[in-house]
């Protein structure tokens, strides 16, 4: 087992075992956590431990075999806590809930079965027509886990995953601003007598606000823009210094990118896709060597020469401008982020147990309710709907006609 003590246990939720947990009233809930298979992906929905909650609460959990070993999880860890190790994909994916971090690809979708749950990340730059009308033909209601909300409005999953990038992205710049990966040579921060690096965040959300505290801590100047100012005022308000703020204007920020070591893309997409702030012109006046790292390429991205990379080969350059546009920057850190998910989904999944499925969950939580994109057959989705050009199906109208 593995030795840190999980946030679940230190909370004093390992306690007694709770009735058993039904579906319908009739069998117990079966969640499958199948392998990822896509996009170097290492992280895992659920830990061990939360994996033991779940069990000894009446749900049975099958992790097909090697699901955790990225993140350092052994079959063995899942086993002894009372989960079903399966040699067959196959078996996984007919669960009746699934919990996935990457969307199924469209053989995965044909393994599931009809009516089933799925909750994954959504992706929406990379998803297609056809993944939609594949989730439709099995009646598959599928639940986008950056779009879930909690009960005061917030955003858990994107919360919690962009803290971890916005710790990370500074490592991930000092990297390469080092002569080793053929960068400026430069230490992110500063030495007596040296200059300090500097950084630009374009956005004020959470990944900006875990980069700058970052990037302080190292002793870089930093300057964060944004067209909120109620983000700008936040941002330094939970930083607890004066730091340089300003709205998006494109001479401002052209003068700042100009001067920049390392600019972060980390603005929030509106409307299911970001909009492109940094034109291709702003890239090529920026220093050579210097790096680009954008958060948010998984929606688009915010510079107009940002393609989507990978953890394989996650860098490529442009007007000699390093950029890093890898989408899942958490995979990075894929045990603290597995547990992090883990803490989020575990009680997601007993309630869903107690309710007796994912639609009483729907009909129950509206939180829920707004992760949900196909529901038995239908598009629920009014971007997703735009952006292939297919008719969608109001939720609550779908809800109501039922009840």
């Amino acid at each position: 087992m593995p030795t840190e003590l999980s946030p679940l246990t230190s909370m004093g939720l390992m306690t007694k075992e709770s009735p058993l947990a039904t579906k319908k009233g009739s069998q117990p809930l079966v969640v499958g956590l199948p392998k990822e298979i896509s996009n170097q992906e290492r992280r895992i929905v659920l830990t061990p431990e939360a994996v033991g909650l779940l069990s000894n609460s009446g749900i049975q959990v099958v992790v097909e075999s090697g699901s955790g070993l990225q993140a350092k999880f052994k079959d063995q860890d899942y086993s002894d806590a009372g989960a079903k190790i399966s040699y067959s994909r196959s078996e996984v994916l007919a669960a009746d809930v699934l919990l996935k971090i990457a969307p199924p690809t469209l053989e995965e979708i044909k393994e599931m079965s009809p009516g089933a749950c799925l909750i994954s990340a959504l992706q929406l730059e990379n998803q297609t027509a056809e993944f939609i009308h594949a989730l439709n033909e099995k009646k598959i209601t599928a639940v986008a886990f950056e779009y879930l909300e909690d009960k005061v409005g917030g955003m858990p999953v994107v919360r919690a995953m962009s803290e971890i990038a916005g710790s990370t992205v500074m490592l991930i710049a000092s990297e390469y601003l080092s002569s080793v990966n053929e960068g400026k040579g430069l230490i992110l921060g500063g030495v007596t007598g040296v200059p300090p690096t500097q950084v630009v965040i374009i956005g004020a959300g959470t990944v900006a606000e875990y980069a700058a505290r970052t990037a302080l801590g190292l002793g870089a100047n930093i300057k964060v823009f944004d067209n909120h100012i109620y983000k700008l005022r936040r941002i330094k308000q939970v930083i607890g210094q004066q730091i340089y703020t300003s709205t998006i204007d494109n001479f401002t920020l052209s003068q700042a990118l100009a001067e920049a070591d390392v600019v972060i893309g980390a603005l929030r997409a509106e409307k299911g896709k970001n909009k492109i702030v940094v034109t291709e012109e702003m890239v090529a006046n920026m220093m050579h060597g210097s790096i680009i790292i954008d958060v948010g390429i998984d929606q688009g991205g915010c510079f107009e020469t940002s393609r989507m990379t990978s953890h394989d080969e996650p860098v490529y350059r442009i007007h000699d401008v390093i950029h890093y546009c890898v989408p899942n920057i958490a995979s990075r850190v894929a045990r603290t982020a597995s547990y992090s998910l883990s803490n989020i989904f575990t009680p997601i999944v007993l309630q869903m147990a107690d309710l007796g499925g994912a639609e009483e969950m729907i009909f129950n939580y509206k939180w829920f309710l707004r992760g949900v994109y196909t529901y038995r057959g239908s598009l629920t989705h009014a971007v997703l709907a735009r952006k292939f050009g297919l008719n969608h199906k109001e939720l609550q109208l779908l809800l109501a006609a039922r009840y």
